[in-house]
């Protein structure tokens, strides 16, 4: 299903569909996404204006062939963009984020940003470093952005991340503002990049629970769900750019 343009309906309608897509995403890795021992769950807020992120956890100490069987095991990942760094800057901030662990050991995210992620510079520095402390503590990270970038991350959200190991240029595609992005965590640290425009169906990047495995993450198949359960008065709204405020 092609991505929608969020731009033109009430940050709130977006928020209630966010929450679905979270719920579907989780359901999904949960009925054989993942391997034995793995599980996502959504976290509740980490902060005063960060949204719910999904957690992979495994109850063991360690993830390894054994445990991972060969669900995880697939061929190197391909995506539009990639980029490698192995500075190690933010080392030294580890330790900053707090989560509660429910399942075990947190393996990874996946954060779906919302405009109020990047509605002041305070917000976006907070979803900024979050996400570049979960990878300085060795946990991987899935970012969709599906709103274009602003005057704070006019390079978008993913340059505005990446600055914090590496500074380097990065521009978006002729006709592409949206970006899906996919880092692995470790001594180096990459980044799988797929520049969006709406209308684009979405990638189902990897999902890395460890340096050596990962998963294919079904973006494209949970956002069609839960698009397809949103109320009615939601879908019209986003295809017609008409709010119901407006309209009444």
């Amino acid at each position: 299903m092609p991505i929608h343009d969020w731009t033109k309906v009430p940050e709130g309608l977006f928020h209630h569909f966010h929450q679905d897509w979270t719920i579907e995403l989780a359901r999904a890795l949960n009925r054989g996404g993942l391997p034995e021992g793995v599980a996502a769950l959504v976290e509740q807020r980490l902060g005063p204006r960060e949204g719910d992120v999904l957690a992979i956890e495994h109850r063991a100490a360690r993830v390894g062939p054994p445990e991972m069987g060969g669900v995880a095991t697939l061929p190197p990942p391909v995506a539009q963009m990639v980029r490698r760094t192995d500075c190690g800057f933010y080392a030294e901030r580890a330790n900053r984020v707090v989560i509660k662990h429910h399942l075990g050991r947190m393996l990874a995210v996946i954060e779906i940003v919302s405009p109020g992620n990047k509605d002041c510079r305070a917000s976006l520095r907070e979803f900024v470093e979050k996400t570049a402390d979960f990878l300085a503590s060795g946990i991987h990270v899935l970012v969709v952005d599906l709103f274009p970038p602003t005057a704070r991350d006019p390079c978008g959200i993913h340059k505005a991340i990446w600055d914090q190991f590496i500074e380097e240029p990065f521009t978006f595609p002729h006709g592409k503002d949206r970006i899906a992005v996919s880092y692995l965590s470790g001594a180096e640290r990459v980044a799988y990049i797929e520049p969006l425009a709406f209308g684009d169906d979405l990638p189902n990047l990897p999902l890395f629970l460890s340096s050596d495995f990962y998963v294919a993450t079904p973006l494209e198949s949970t956002y069609r769900t839960a698009w397809e359960f949103s109320p009615l008065a939601l879908r019209t709204a986003v295809e017609t750019g008409i709010s119901p405020e407006a309209e009444s």
